[in-house]
């Protein structure tokens, strides 16, 4: 990968088996928006920045070097084969030979734990569009000011707030699970930096001392937010998936690189609703 630094941005070159709307509108992350010419505006790590990719060359407009090398080689999970890994996942089973030949680009955002963690407190029973309004008010309301909009608010300044505090948010009964998330997180009670390496079931274990916080939310935030791609997480979606296409196969069949196969299915499933007909 070749970078180029200009005014505005940096351009990196030779950048392969990744699209931006795939990536970043598929439900793993709720802080990018697309904008008409294709590009996404988002915010993350604490930066605002704009991407966009023609050819192989990804721009980050308001970005330098160090950025590059610091925050977002990392987030976009620049150092990991996908091709490799799409061609061993198709061997598996042929409706994931065709999910993963569909949405080639998709790759695994490396998102701060905490702010992955309180997404997908939100996520629950909850759509795509309503998630990103209420992630939206909360940075907002609690979240610092920065040139572009404002950074996710800190578990310190969560702490600090009661579940009607967070009214504004409309957000309902999942007000007093973030607050629950951020009180236990700032003060030790759960250990974020715990969950990276340890056993993936100690790992889960921890997250779910959360109130509100299930499988299926610890599983995600441990996907996204801690890059634990052994991580199966299961939906609507998936349990439908799993039940009509893979019904002889188990989270643990999809080996070491499940989450990115399960961000295959899930991605399949959902652009093709024909399948669960009937």
């Amino acid at each position: 990968m070749k970078c180029i630094e200009s005014k505005n941005g940096i351009k990196v070159d030779g950048v392969s088996d990744l699209d931006l709307a795939q990536t970043l509108d598929c439900g793993q992350s709720f802080r990018w928006e697309q904008q008409e010419d294709g590009s996404f505006c988002g915010i993350a790590c604490g930066k605002f920045v704009r991407v966009s990719l023609n050819d192989g060359i990804l721009y980050i407009e308001n970005a330098n070097r160090e950025d590059f090398e610091k925050i977002w080689y990392n987030y976009f999970d620049l150092s990991l084969d996908y091709g490799k890994i799409r061609k061993d996942i198709a061997r598996l089973h042929p409706v994931l030979h065709e999910a993963a030949k569909y949405a080639p680009g998709i790759r695994i955002l490396r998102q701060e734990p905490y702010e992955a963690l309180c997404t997908f407190i939100i996520s629950q029973n909850n759509n795509i569009k309503r998630i990103k309004g209420i992630v939206q008010r909360l940075c907002e309301c609690f979240g610092e000011k920065i040139d572009g909009g404002y950074a996710f608010p800190t578990p310190e300044k969560m702490a600090s707030l009661t579940p009607d505090d967070l009214a504004p948010l409309r957000a309902g009964f999942r007000n007093r699970y973030l607050i629950d998330a951020a009180q236990k997180v700032n003060s030790g009670e759960v250990r974020l930096d715990k969950c990276r390496n340890c056993d993936y079931e100690e790992a889960r274990a921890e997250l779910m001392k959360i109130k509100g916080v299930g499988v299926k939310v610890a599983d995600c935030t441990l996907l996204f937010g801690f890059h634990r791609i052994e991580a199966f997480p299961i939906d609507v979606w998936m349990k439908r998936a799993m039940e009509k296409l893979f019904p002889d196969m188990k989270p643990e069949d999809f080996g070491e690189y499940a989450g990115i196969a399960q961000q295959y299915i899930f991605h399949y499933s959902r652009m093709h609703p024909e399948l669960f007909d009937g």
